[in-house]
């Protein structure tokens, strides 16, 4: 049998994107293995279900019995870990489920990357773990950790573990940290799909605070290039940023959305602020680029039409996600 990779959390936006990514660039094995939370969604990889080179195993990197059957039976080599809990908003409200994956889980697999030997571990992070910028300045990968919110702060805890690992047992570990992902099957409770669809909808929709929060904003399909080149060519212990070089304020991507779609802005509703709201994300993705030689493909003005234009294409998609616990959260979040 063939040498597989085992990617975690591929049944969620960023890791479903990366498995299609991955099928149509490299003749490479793929066993997915995820829990199937709310935020999980089998419908967002219909397209290459049936794909020789892809397998789904449904199970939690909590449970090492279905982790050590899956890595043994399928002969993995390599591990890309995307399963996470990764809503802040959520975080805020109950800190608890966001330990035990993105913290525990995460010990799970490294624990069993060390007994069965795995050659190639990479840690999919985040640049929040960096907290908060002022209004001059990048993350770089030197920048210290300081998380403002559950969420970045297991990212942050996650990260720390991988790097210990290296430090202490000589474990082949990466970490890549990227800005705010936009692009197809993204669930609905992130800004770029909640603003999209609620317009189409004709509802409201909630700006926190005054929206001068500032992201930077890469489509999907470039972070994913940058995943496989740093699993595949990264230095082994090091940390890598990605970023899109695009940054914008959380108001004027509402504003675009609106104008794309041709509705009123009329539609923005101020919310109250969320706590600890980071002010302002931006990435330095120098390292990667020089080292590795990646770049970006797909320009915002593209990769948001193109975004706009999926969620509308794919009505049915949006029905089936948009339902039960996701409404009761939208509802208890967004008190409008």
């Amino acid at each position: 049998m063939a040498d597989s990779i085992l990617v975690t959390g591929g049944a969620g936006f960023i890791g479903s994107n990366f498995i299609r990514y991955l099928l149509h660039k490299d003749d490479v094995k793929i066993v997915n293995l995820d829990s199937l939370t709310y935020c999980g969604n089998l419908e967002n990889l219909k397209d290459i279900e049936h794909n020789d080179n892809y397998l789904f195993v449904y199970g939690s990197i909590n449970d090492e019995e279905i982790v050590k059957k899956t890595c043994r039976e399928h002969n993995i080599k390599g591990i890309i870990n995307f399963a996470a809990e990764s809503h802040v908003d959520r975080s805020i409200i109950k800190a608890k489920p966001f330990i035990d994956t993105n913290i525990a889980g995460t010990l799970t697999l490294l624990e069993i990357s060390r007994e069965l030997g795995i050659e190639r571990y990479l840690q999919v992070s985040t640049d929040e773990v960096y907290g908060s910028l002022g209004k001059e300045g990048f993350f770089t990968e030197s920048t210290p950790i300081s998380p403002n919110s559950p969420y970045s702060a297991s990212k942050a805890s996650a990260d720390l573990l991988v790097q210990a690992f290296v430090h202490t047992y000589s474990f082949p570990g990466l970490i890549t940290r990227c800005s705010n992902n936009y692009g197809p099957y993204q669930f609905p409770e992130k800004l770029i799909p909640l603003m999209i669809l609620n317009a189409l909808d004709g509802k409201q929709l909630p700006v926190y605070g005054d929206g001068l929060n500032v992201r930077d904003w890469i489509y999907v399909t470039d972070h994913c290039s940058a995943i496989w080149d740093v699993f595949r060519n990264g230095k082994i212990g090091e940390v890598y940023n990605v970023g899109g070089n695009c940054e914008r304020t959380n108001i004027d991507i509402v504003k675009t959305l609106l104008s794309i779609l041709g509705k009123p802005e009329s539609l923005i509703t101020y919310v109250k602020d969320r706590p600890g709201h980071d002010k302002r994300y931006a990435i330095d993705s120098t390292k990667i680029e020089t080292e590795l030689g990646w770049k970006q493909e797909m320009t915002f003005e593209t990769g948001i039409e193109k975004t706009v234009r999926w969620y509308i294409d794919n009505k049915s998609w949006c029905d089936n996600v948009r339902s039960g616990a996701y409404l009761d959260y939208y509802n208890k979040q967004y008190a409008i």
